[in-house]
């Protein structure tokens, strides 16, 4: 992905209220386009590289939950 690209994402919302998060990650999912991925994958980046150890773990445990058949 190009840095530009996720700078700009992570200017976007920079400053964002927990609720308008949420409102921007709820949308992209509705809306499921591929054009939202990467911003939804900087935002998990962002999130995954502020977790502590249990908190990976405990995304990664529900993660596996949620790919099973």
């Amino acid at each position: 992905m190009n840095l530009n690209l996720r700078n700009a994402i992570i200017h976007n919302v920079s400053g964002n209220t927990q609720d308008q998060l949420e409102d921007t990650i709820v949308d992209a999912i509705q809306r499921g386009e591929e054009k939202m991925l990467p911003g939804l994958g900087v935002l998990f980046e962002v999130i995954w590289n502020h977790s502590g150890d249990q908190e990976k773990h405990t995304m990664l445990e529900t993660l596996e939950q949620g790919l099973k058949h």
